[in-house]
């Protein structure tokens, strides 16, 4: 395992900020006290620390599979219509991210990046409906062989910062690093209304893991 890049200017600043918090509450109080908070200091440091873990896994490949791009917990399964991009119906994955889950986000297919756009937004609940459109988010499309799928990265109540390293024109390869969301979230991903869904509602997923769909 280890610490993606992301997480080391958050990990070094909650280092120094509950190290001189310790200091103080040891100088000043008692040393229960300050016993106490180095306790608080060290969970929620190790906490922050595992947020930003990238653990070392076999990844699945396939060229007709979607593989999950996040880890989390499948929350929506649905046919909806798709305003940005596709202006058309498609069938909806969502999944959510909570906290403890690795937050690191990989292409779900391998292809070439039709569209990569940020949207600055609310910062409702990831599971609420109108997340997907009104929150903060990142949209990518991808497209193999003719056939396009989109990824969005929402942002939720924690979540304020979303990261994402594609550009449209950019050639990728499945599970490959698409980005990352901070402090937990969602992501959604859009596919052709006749795509076979290989996973169920509440199940949970393993980003480069768990096939999604064959479409």
């Amino acid at each position: 395992m280890k610490i993606h890049r992301e997480g080391f200017a958050s990990i070094a600043l909650a280092f120094l900020v509950l190290a001189l918090l310790t200091g103080a509450v040891f100088y000043w109080s008692s040393s229960l006290a300050g016993y106490w908070v180095l306790a608080v200091g060290v969970v929620i440091f190790l906490f922050i620390v595992s947020f930003f873990r990238v653990p070392k896994r076999d990844h699945t490949f396939g060229t007709t599979q979607v593989i999950a791009p996040a880890d989390g917990k499948v929350v929506v399964i649905e046919e909806t219509y798709e305003l940005e991009y596709f202006k058309d119906k498609r069938l909806q994955v969502s999944i959510f991210m909570s906290p403890a889950n690795v937050h690191v986000n990989r292409n779900p297919i391998s292809g070439e990046v039709k569209l990569s756009q940020y949207h600055a937004g609310k910062y409702l609940v990831a599971w609420h409906p109108k997340s997907s459109t009104e929150n903060e988010r990142h949209t990518v499309v991808i497209e193999q062989n003719g056939r396009a799928i989109l990824v969005r990265q929402i942002a939720g109540a924690l979540a304020r910062r979303i990261v994402n390293y594609l550009k449209a024109g950019d050639t990728v390869t499945q599970n490959e690093e698409m980005g990352f969301i901070k402090f937990g979230s969602r992501v959604d991903i859009y596919l052709p209304v006749d795509t076979k869904i290989e996973v169920t509602l509440n199940q949970l997923v393993r980003g480069g893991q768990t096939v999604i769909a064959n479409i």
